[in-house]
């Protein structure tokens, strides 16, 4: 005999209201698809891309504009880049490359940007990722650029100088840290294992609860996650998208020292696969320059953004490893080229440079 309680005749008339909202929803979501299997048709005729960053930013801002309530913003944005990853998929499925295995804040990144509709390359390092993408065994890849906390993912920096990849998108993904054990219990835990920035974004924690534990390095949280999933001696750090895919029990709940702690991650591609992006009107421009080795010539770059009212939102040194001293400098400016006063900017640090080289112009993630 059911115990549930009967429902008022008010709920049920409530209930069947949504049924109705549901039908005609599903009825509006297929028509919209059934438009763009025709966009589709006529960008395969045309060769024209698929998916345009820009555009999908553009439609984001006009319904979050548009949004009258009592939805939030931040969850109406979610749900259309849902509907336009599944009608893209109709289009022409886009192929990701991403940080394996399943369950990394990588993963998590692509997933929020293509939507989860998208078809996810997993890989075993960003150099993979990498690779992937320029050889085409993947139209787009998603790999970690810096970290609030961390800073630079230098690896990522200096496969940019060896690959044709430009930049075309980023997501800034707020990272909480949980410990991910088999057992729901710090007792016994000999080895921490995750990536190394994740071990260094989590050092407080561990140093104060943790403090014999072994940490352990890997090439992901994920493959830490995995390996907690097989060692019950052996803990994880990562997402709860990793406790859910290999089942374990979280622990401690985010436990990084910052608890503001994000990661940018960068949307690469060959630029046959996505030439630049046209300006959403939030863009960032990245680039990578080296100059003579002189007086002066490191505050010579930035006179030229100075002059012309650009601001430089990030500055960052790598060796250029020639083994005298020389080095990299990575930059990114706002604006985008099609502006007047970055692309005169641009054109003068270009002449100070002994190496000039756009990443991308893309817009900015919020």
């Amino acid at each position: 005999m059911s115990t549930e309680p009967q429902a008022s005749s008010d709920l049920l008339q409530l209930r069947t209201q949504i049924d109705s909202l549901d039908h005609q929803l599903l009825d509006l979501v297929n028509q919209r698809a059934r438009v763009a299997e025709q966009v589709g048709e006529l960008k395969k005729r045309e060769g024209s891309p698929f998916f345009r960053p820009d555009r999908v930013a553009q439609v984001i801002q006009k319904i979050e504009a548009a949004n009258p309530g009592p939805l939030k913003s931040a969850h109406v944005s979610a749900i259309w880049r849902e509907i336009m990853s599944a009608c893209l998929a109709l289009e022409s499925p886009q192929r990701v490359a991403v940080l394996g295995p399943a369950g990394t804040f990588c993963e998590q990144a692509a997933v929020e940007y293509f939507g989860g509709a998208a078809d996810l390359m997993y890989c075993a390092s960003f150099d993979e990722v990498f690779h992937a993408t320029a050889a085409g065994s993947a139209q787009y890849g998603v790999v970690g650029m810096e970290n609030s906390n961390e800073g630079v993912v230098t690896r990522s920096l200096d496969m940019f100088l060896h690959t044709p990849c430009h930049v075309v998108g980023e997501v800034s993904l707020l990272v909480r840290h949980n410990l991910l054990r088999s057992s729901n219990s710090l007792e016994g835990i000999e080895v921490v294992a995750a990536h190394p920035q994740a071990l260094a974004q989590c050092q407080g924690w561990l140093s104060k609860h943790l403090p014999h534990a072994e940490r352990r390095p890997v090439s992901s949280n994920a493959e830490g996650a995995r390996l907690a999933a097989l060692h019950p001696e052996i803990a994880g750090l990562a997402g709860e998208r990793a406790a859910q895919q290999f089942h374990l029990h979280v622990v401690a709940h985010a436990i990084q020292d910052d608890a503001y702690n994000r990661t940018r991650f960068a949307v690469i591609c060959l630029p046959h696969t996505l030439a630049t992006p046209e300006p959403s009107g939030r863009d960032c421009t990245s680039l990578v320059v080296s100059v003579p080795n002189q007086p002066g010539a490191v505050h010579d770059l930035l006179v030229p953004l100075k002059k012309h009212g650009v601001s430089m939102t990030r500055f960052e040194s790598r060796p250029a490893r020639t083994g005298q001293w020389e080095y990299y400098f990575y930059i990114d400016l706002e604006g985008h080229p099609s502006q007047p006063h970055v692309s005169a900017a641009l054109q003068e640090l270009r002449g100070l440079c002994a190496f000039y080289k756009v990443l991308g112009s893309y817009p900015v993630a919020k």
